[in-house]
C-alpha cells in the first residue's frame, strides 16, 4: 500500500532559522581562527536618462575608502565605444579594468564586422562577464549609448542581471548578497528626483537639468557622493563629454580672521636650555635618480 505524505501547514510567526544558522556558523568560523566577511557599503550617485535625441549620464566624482574621501575628482564615466558610455559605481579598480575589458572587446568586434557597435552587444558582453564571476567583481553600471537603432539606457548589476528603462540609477539590489558591496548609496536620492519630474520625449537642455538635479540630490543627501557633476551627452550626430558639468560643493570663504596678534596670550614663565653637540662624523651619500 502506497504511503500518503501530507505536509504539515506552515507556522505563523517570525522564523529564526536563519539567525540560529548564521550563529553557528559564527561561532564554528571563530572556533577555527576565521572571520565571516561583513557588509561593505559604497558611495556613487550614477544616473542616465533618455531623451529625445539621445542619452544623458550623469556622475558625481567622489570616491571614498571607507569614511576617507580618497579622491575629490575621479571619473566615473567610463569610455566602451565612441557612441557608448558607461557609469560605474562600487569597487574603483572593478568598474575601470571591467569597462577597459570590455571596450577593448567591443573595438575588436566593430573591427570584425565594419559595423558600428550596437549598446545591446556592449550590455550582453557586461552581463555575461559579471555573471560568469558570480557578483564577486564589484561593479555595477549604467550603459547608455545610441546606434542605428536609436538611443538605450541599461543598468547592469554585479551579478549580471539587466535592466532596460527611459531612467535609470545604481541603487542597491534586494537580490545582492549580504556579503558582497552596496554600490550606489546615493541613487534613490537620485531616482526620487527622476519619478518627481522626468517626462518623455525631453527636450536636451531640460533633461540635462534633470540629471544634473537628480546627481546633486544624491550629492547633497548621500555622504558617499560628494564633489562635482559630471554629464555625458550622446546623440546620433555628436558626443559632448562635460566634465565638470557643475560645482555642486563649493568651498566657502571664511569670515573671520581666526590670526590673533602676538601678546594676546600672556607667557607665564619662559626657560631655554641650550644643547651643545659636537660632529663625530660627517657623510654625504648622492641620491640615485636614474
Amino acid at each position: 500500500m502506497a504511503s500518503v505524505l501530507v505536509r504539515q501547514a506552515p507556522l505563523g510567526g517570525f522564523d529564526f532559522a536563519n539567525c540560529r544558522r548564521n550563529n553557528a556558523l559564527d561561532n564554528d568560523f571563530t572556533q577555527k581562527g576565521h572571520k565571516l566577511a561583513a557588509a561593505r557599503k559604497t558611495g556613487t550617485t550614477i544616473a542616465g536618462v533618455v531623451f529625445k535625441d539621445g542619452i544623458i549620464l550623469g556622475a558625481d566624482t567622489r570616491a571614498t575608502e571607507g569614511m576617507i574621501v580618497a579622491d575629490k575628482n575621479c571619473s566615473k564615466i567610463h569610455f566602451i565605444a565612441p557612441n557608448i558610455y558607461c557609469c560605474g559605481a562600487g569597487t574603483a579598480a572593478d568598474t575601470e579594468m571591467t569597462t577597459q575589458m570590455i571596450s577593448s572587446n567591443i573595438e575588436l568586434h566593430s573591427l570584425s564586422t565594419g559595423r558600428q557597435p550596437r549598446v545591446a552587444t556592449a550590455n550582453r558582453m557586461l552581463k555575461q562577464m559579471l555573471f560568469r564571476y558570480q557578483g564577486y567583481i564589484g561593479a555595477a553600471l549604467v550603459l547608455g549609448g545610441v546606434d542605428c537603432s536609436g538611443p538605450h539606457l541599461y543598468s547592469i548589476y554585479p551579478h549580471g542581471s539587466t535592466d532596460k528603462l527611459p531612467y535609470v540609477t545604481m541603487a542597491p539590489n534586494k537580490d545582492i548578497d549580504l556579503y558582497l558591496d552596496f554600490p550606489g548609496s546615493g541613487s534613490l536620492a537620485a531616482m526620487a528626483v527622476f519619478e518627481d519630474r522626468y517626462k518623455p520625449e525631453m527636450e536636451e537642455e531640460d533633461a540635462k537639468q534633470l540629471v544634473r538635479d537628480a546627481i546633486a540630490s544624491g550629492i547633497f543627501n548621500d555622504l558617499g557622493s560628494g564633489s562635482n557633476i559630471d554629464l555625458c551627452v550622446i546623440t546620433k550626430d555628436k558626443l559632448d563629454y562635460i566634465r565638470p558639468h557643475d560645482v555642486a560643493n563649493k568651498k566657502g570663504v571664511r569670515t573671520g580672521n581666526y590670526k590673533y596678534k602676538k601678546g594676546t596670550t600672556g607667557v607665564l614663565t619662559e626657560k631655554t636650555i641650550r644643547f651643545n653637540l659636537d660632529v663625530m662624523e660627517e657623510s654625504v651619500q648622492t641620491m640615485d635618480i636614474s
